[in-house]
């Protein structure tokens, strides 16, 4: 049988490069085959064209959804500007001397922490704060607005204790607020914001019992400037009747549904079909009963909720100026109005596309957010000749998204092995063929002849579909199976066919850490962390851990099925130089927000690692000020309700029982108990090569960087905020 002759571009590029790469769009002319070309062109791949970090920040569009907090640097790491556009350039955070400083080992000067790993950067959360005040202020400013900004952040978002007194301490300037949505929230906000500023807003919103009404006035009652949103009508019975039994005025503010709505699936909540909120109707009669209960005057803020992500300024206009009107209304029928609270939908853009048509992008900046929203209640009002009020906004997304990394490995690649075509026995497969196979066999040898490429392929599916009946009815061994499935992934990649994603295996649960894209398809930008200054030369998808078909990504930031990736070894090493002991990292950027308050224990995998990282003048820009290990194995067994110590107990009795017999080796027994105990204190994800289990003394899961640093830090009787130490990088 005469050698297959196929045709082979010898020049493709991966799918996208084009668009990055100037001159690099057309294709060679089709050439010939053999095998002797085939080696050669295994031999020397295209590198034609000089890869730079420049390039993969194009190809990852980090310079669109990370700007200003995130860049490429001339290492080819992932960079962090924790203070934005006003970062120096001493102050840049390598993320991989992160990953290193927290994975090493103690003995090395590490922290032993296992990945997965959720980097946290303050900086950046305070650099968001600002940004948002001054980008209010400036409106303000400019159109001559007779009040002022004022927002709180809605801890729904992220209910990270450090997250929440961070956004109090670093807000408190400018009497930045919280918002509650249940009870539990609410106690969370009452406690941080005893050490905020005291004129700080406490929006309470959610539905709500006379308990959480009840908690919301024993909040004014201890100075807290509490507002009871209404949600529902029937709400304002409770608040009447509750206050006046503690002898507490209220400050009350009611949600409306607006008529505006998004189209988008964040605006499944705005509208007159929302979940949320007062009709005019029911505004109406609630003003009426406070009224009628000598209570009109305690009515003092309107909030509305257009929905998250709002798209352009243009539906943002739409929305705040029909919620002016009902405020401007509200002051016509005698309500003390003092606050506009405008809700969330300050959106971010996660695809860098800056379009004002997604799910996952914007068209605006923070000041032409800010500039629209202080216009349009500005024209209302004053052409109601209506006092300006105060704005809130409840802005969590915009506020957390940023400062928060999540980081993890890739383990291992698998995809379609080609083989060469001496490797292919032609003989051995023709043996085991029926008659039928045999003829698709002879015509995919004269399509190849022919240089017909589409016809290859149309020979090359049906002969391997009439292998795979012969196989399922026992007429063909598994060997000749195989030897035709090889045959015919190299017809399509001598031929050019487009060659399917490889599998990345990553160590990480989707449904735990990214629970967003499995629930409502959220595509967040993944980007490795480290090698961006070579060719990512393999279309990749994303599988995780756990024994589901949904734990995969395989949809990514501008549309694409696949991510451009690095080719990694067998054993998840990474194959470049700039790898760290051999590794690959990827990183998952802009889910600060709901992503962590979300995720669950499917396959009992729990929260990654957590570190605390902020910007130091040390030798890397960076000290860890704060890390937690992720859960063990026994603390997702405890949140199923079984108790670890019992399961122990059982196993070590077991061990006595099956494994005692043999007194030639007393000690054996005692280190099998030593290694069941080792894996109930591990976290449930793969461990790198060298164990970094039990490195984290027992403080309530707070990791200090040696004993004498934390024997140091209790002894000086420092509060609890103080009780961590730094490792300085």
């Amino acid at each position: 049988m005469p050698a297959l002759a196929c045709y082979v571009d010898a020049a493709v590029a991966p799918p996208g490069y084009a668009a990055f790469i100037a001159g690099d769009s057309s294709l060679t002319a089709a050439v010939p085959f053999s095998s002797t070309t085939a080696a050669a062109i295994t031999a020397n791949p295209n590198t034609s064209n000089h890869w730079s970090p420049l390039h993969s920040s194009a190809l990852y569009r980090i310079d669109g959804w990370g700007a200003p907090y995130f860049s490429v640097n001339s290492s080819g790491n992932i960079t962090v500007r924790p203070h934005g556009t006003a970062t120096l350039p001493h102050q840049e955070i390598d993320l991989l001397k992160i990953v290193k400083k927290v994975s090493d080992p103690k003995s090395v000067g590490g922290l032993g922490l296992q990945l997965p790993l959720i980097v946290r950067l303050p900086d950046v959360l305070k650099n968001r704060l600002e940004s948002l005040q001054s980008a209010f202020e400036l409106a303000i400013q400019t159109q001559g607005y007779e009040s002022h900004y004022q927002g709180v952040y809605p801890v729904k978002c992220n209910q990270d204790r450090f997250v929440v007194e961070d956004i109090v301490k670093f807000g408190s300037p400018f009497r930045f607020g919280l918002e509650a949505g249940s009870k539990p929230e609410l106690l969370l906000a009452m406690s941080c914001l005893c050490r905020g500023n005291p004129e700080a807003l406490l929006v309470c919103n959610g539905f709500k019992d006379a308990e959480y009404i009840y908690l919301a006035l024993l909040a004014r009652k201890l100075a807290l400037n509490t507002v009871i949103v209404l949600e529902q009508e029937e709400e304002v019975n409770l608040v009447i009747e509750i206050s006046k039994k503690l002898s507490v005025k209220p400050v009350i503010g009611f949600r409306a549904k607006l008529r505006t709505k998004h189209s988008g699936h964040f605006g499944s909540t705005s509208g007159e079909k929302g979940k949320f909120g007062l009709t005019t109707t029911q505004i109406l009669r609630v003003v009426k009963k406070l009224q009628d209960a000598g209570m009109l005057d305690c009515l003092q803020l309107l909030h509305f909720h257009i929905g998250s992500q709002i798209p352009s300024t243009a539906l943002l206009q739409d929305g705040v100026g029909e919620a002016a009107q009902i405020y401007s209304e509200l002051v016509r029928l005698g309500a003390d109005m003092k606050v506009i609270d405008i809700g969330g939908g300050l959106g971010i853009d996660y695809d860098g596309s800056k379009s004002g048509n997604s799910d996952i992008s914007v068209s605006y900046s923070l000041e032409e957010y800010a500039a629209s929203v202080v216009n349009a209640i500005r024209f209302v009002c004053d052409r109601k000749s209506i006092k300006h009020p105060i704005i809130c906004s409840e802005s969590g997304r915009a506020i957390v998204s940023h400062h928060s990394i999540l980081i993890f490995e890739a383990m291992s690649a698998t995809g379609p092995a080609t083989p060469a075509m001496d490797e292919i026995n032609f003989p051995f497969i023709i043996d085991g063929l029926s008659e039928d196979a045999r003829i698709d066999y002879r015509n995919l040898s004269d399509a190849a002849i022919r240089h017909e490429n589409g016809t290859c392929l149309l020979y090359a599916d049906q002969l391997k579909q009439r292998c795979v009946e012969q196989f399922k009815e026992g007429t063909l061994g598994i060997e000749q199976l195989a030897a035709v499935d090889g045959l015919c992934e190299l017809v399509s990649k001598l031929i050019g066919a487009s060659e399917p994603a490889r599998t990345y295996h990553v160590n990480l649960s989707i449904f735990t850490s990214i629970p967003d894209f499995w629930g409502i398809g959220q595509i967040f930008p993944i980007v490795p962390i480290h090698r961006l200054d070579e060719r990512p030369e393999v279309k990749g998808v994303l599988s995780d851990l756990t024994c589901d078909s949904d734990g995969k990504i395989d949809k990514f930031i501008g549309g694409e099925t696949s991510l451009p990736l690095h080719e990694v070894d067998g054993n998840g090493g990474g194959g470049g130089s700039s790898g760290v002991n051999g590794r690959y990292y990827l990183g998952m950027f802009l889910g600060g927000a709901y992503e962590e308050a979300l995720g669950g224990v499917h396959n009992l995998f729990g929260g990654p690692s957590v570190v605390r990282v902020s910007q130091s003048d040390g030798p890397h820009s960076f000290a860890v000020t704060l890390a937690m290990p992720g859960p063990s194995c026994g603390d997702v067994l405890r949140v199923m309700q079984h108790e670890p110590e019992l399961m122990f107990e059982t196993l070590k009795h077991r061990a006595e029982e099956f494994c005692g017999q043999d007194h030639s080796n007393d000690g054996a027994i005692d280190a099998l108990a030593s290694s069941l105990a080792h894996f109930f204190h591990n976290m449930p994800y793969l461990a790198a090569g060298s164990s970094c289990s039990l490195t984290a003394m027992n403080n309530n899961g707070f990791y200090y960087c040696n004993e004498e640093d934390y024997n140091a830090v209790v002894e000086s009787g420092a509060t609890e905020d103080e009780q961590w130490s730094y490792c300085c990088a």
